[in-house]
């Protein structure tokens, strides 16, 4: 038999509680900045944008069957770009086939004013290059959702980056006291898992629009998991009381485990 030992946050010195407790705020703060972006990123594509449905989510990475990719993102994200009434010149300039005549009579002067400080083809290259009235043709096709270019770059970004995230969160957790034990590891590998069924739900969603709601449910599970570990965490650094059997032992709890020998 090996022993090994638990430290509690009580057992940790002041100045590492400091390091976790400042990380904590940091990282909390950025996952509702993270949050908000979802929102403004994915709101309104249904046409109501006082919340995000899964018929947001449907659009954002399966497209629209009755909206044109420009009228999508100008009903979405992009609603507080224009004015209400520019976004209608816009919106009819769609219905009425999008000609040049239009372009060059009612939309033209609007993309230039609003438009061209983003879509100007340079200033990021990732952005439909409005600059001509061939860019702007290219989105006034039907919507078909998130290209699969665009998800690869935005899936590699977010599982090195949001599994670094919880790597972070879930190693200060693990100096929490919480029984039974199973419960602890669960809310630990709950979010890696998670990580994995939200990004492959985009690419399944980009096929079977049913499977938005596996982006809510894992988005939902990851945001349940984060809060715990950051709320317990943060209470048992400063505010809990161990129980009186590990207190008596410093918040340095044995634990009994077979030895690889």
């Amino acid at each position: 038999m090996s022993n090994r030992q638990f430290l509690h946050f009580s057992a940790l010195p002041m100045s590492t509680r400091m390091v976790y407790t400042m990380t904590l705020l940091v990282l909390g703060t950025g996952y509702l900045f993270a949050m908000l972006q979802v929102f403004f990123s994915h709101a309104g594509l249904d046409g109501n944008p006082k919340n995000v449905s899964a018929e947001d989510i449907r659009v954002a990475y399966h497209g629209s069957e009755g909206d044109t990719r420009l009228e999508s993102a100008l009903k979405g994200p992009m609603a507080d770009m224009l004015p209400i009434e520019e976004r209608a010149v816009i919106f009819r300039w769609v219905k009425d086939g999008a000609t040049r005549e239009g372009y060059e009579s009612e939309v033209k002067a609007i993309v230039e004013n609003r438009c061209l400080a983003c879509h100007d083809g340079e200033s990021n290259p990732h952005l439909p290059n409005f600059s001509s009235f061939e860019g702007l043709s290219k989105v006034v096709e039907r919507d078909t959702g998130a290209t699969i270019p665009t998800l690869v770059r935005v899936s590699h970004i977010h599982l090195f980056g949001i599994t670094f995230i919880f790597f972070i969160v879930s190693s200060i957790f693990t100096h929490a006291y919480m029984r039974p034990l199973w419960i602890k590891c669960v809310v630990i590998v709950l979010p890696f898992l998670t990580i994995l069924t939200d990004i492959f739900s985009w690419y399944l969603t980009k096929w079977f629009p049913g499977f938005a709601w596996f982006i809510i449910g894992s988005g939902a599970l990851m945001g349940i998991s984060f809060t715990v570990q950051w709320v317990v965490s943060m209470w048992q650094m400063w505010f809990y009381t161990l129980p009186a059997e590990v207190e008596e032992c410093g918040g340095v709890l044995p634990v009994l485990g077979r030895s690889k020998d």
